[in-house]
């Protein structure tokens, strides 16, 4: 973008007093940064209108990217793993991580660990554990399941890909509570905020269209 200069032009401004648009003698010094600031202030203005309530980094910010190539298929195997019509009967963040813990530690308590090479012979495939056990992302998916109905609502949990501490591919549920985002992982009974798992999350089930998925590229290595 080319660059270019209200010096020594005549602009035009508002008139206070009238009401009314009137020349402004020459955009010098004082008045750009007078409209610079101006401008700034709206922007902080719109910026904090759209924010949730709760601070920033306590929630995963996303763009649209395409679905994990292991998810494919879900939505048809699975109608609820892409449900955003459920009601909730489960309401405020107490409540929910009282749920939400129970759930992750009877789930990692009772599925056995299996890759999926070793139960489907493929790299990735995503669904519900079978007797023999399941990956991470079946895991995040039983969970998902048990807590929707149990009563929270299908888009505050959606599951998310990240590395681990370790860098290494990994998967977990996101539970989306009014205190920001909590991470619900078949490596750990503990339920922790997105930011203080130390993960860096690639990307995440949109909360709007889950059956679409967002990039994060956040926390961990991502430093943000």
């Amino acid at each position: 973008m080319g660059s270019y200069s209200l010096s020594g032009k005549r602009c035009r401004g508002f008139n206070p007093k009238g009401n009314t648009v009137r020349p402004i003698e020459k955009c010098g010094s004082r008045v750009l940064p007078t409209l610079l600031v101006l401008l700034t202030l709206a922007l902080g203005m719109m910026v904090s209108a759209a924010r949730p309530a709760y601070a920033a980094d306590l929630v995963v910010s996303t763009k649209a990217i395409s679905a994990p190539a292991g998810f494919r298929g879900v939505c048809e195997r699975y109608a609820w793993a892409c449900d955003r019509s459920s009601k909730a009967s489960v309401h405020g963040a107490e409540a929910q991580l009282e749920l939400a813990y129970r759930v992750n530690r009877a789930v990692n308590r009772q599925v056995r660990e299996i890759s999926d090479q070793q139960q489907y012979k493929q790299r990735e495939y995503w669904a519900l554990p079978t007797r023999r056990g399941g990956d991470c992302e079946d895991f995040a998916l039983l969970k998902k399941r048990e807590l929707q109905r149990a009563g929270i609502a299908p888009d505050r949990l959606l599951i998310a890909t990240v590395l681990d501490r370790r860098q290494r591919a990994h998967a977990v549920l996101v539970l989306r509570t009014d205190r920001g985002d909590y991470v619900l992982d078949n490596l750990t009974s503990r339920i922790k905020p997105w930011n203080k798992t130390g993960y860096s999350f690639i990307r995440m089930q949109d909360p709007t269209t889950p059956s679409g998925w967002t990039v994060v590229m956040r926390g961990g290595i991502f430093r943000t």
